[in-house]
C-alpha cells in the first residue's frame, strides 16, 4: 500500500458509509503498515467474503479472496488463524445489503 494502513482502512470505512454499509475495524493492527483482511457481508443473501491484499502475477497489488466459502464460520476460523499469526493485522467487517467490499484496488473474483 502507498498510504499508511490507518489511512487506507480509514478511507475504506468513510466510503462504505457514504454509500449506506455498515463499516468497523474489528481489529486494529499497526497503523504505518499492518496486513488489512475485509470481510464483506451481505445483509440479504447473509453471504460473506474474505478479501486481502496479494501480489499479482504482474507484480502488481491485487485483493484476493484468501477462502472461498459458503460457511461463515470457516471464514472466522480463518481470520483467527491469521489473527495468532500476524499481531499487525487489521480486520474490517462491512455490512452491506449488497455485499460490497468497497475495495477501489483491483480485485480478483
Amino acid at each position: 500500500m502507498l498510504l499508511s494502513t490507518d489511512v487506507w482502512v480509514g478511507a475504506l470505512i468513510r466510503r462504505a458509509e457514504l454509500e449506506g454499509a455498515n463499516a468497523v475495524v474489528v481489529k486494529k493492527g499497526d497503523a504505518r503498515a499492518g496486513a488489512v483482511i475485509v470481510k464483506a457481508y451481505d445483509t440479504m443473501t447473509r453471504a460473506a467474503r474474505l478479501w486481502t491484499e496479494a501480489t499479482g502475477q504482474d507484480g502488481e497489488p491485487l485483493w484476493i479472496q484468501p477462502v472461498v466459502s459458503d460457511s461463515e464460520s470457516e471464514l472466522d476460523a480463518y481470520l483467527e488463524r491469521q489473527r495468532r499469526y500476524d499481531p499487525d493485522l487489521w480486520v474490517v467487517e462491512i455490512e452491506d445489503r449488497k455485499g460490497r467490499n468497497f475495495i477501489t484496488e483491483k480485485t480478483a473474483g
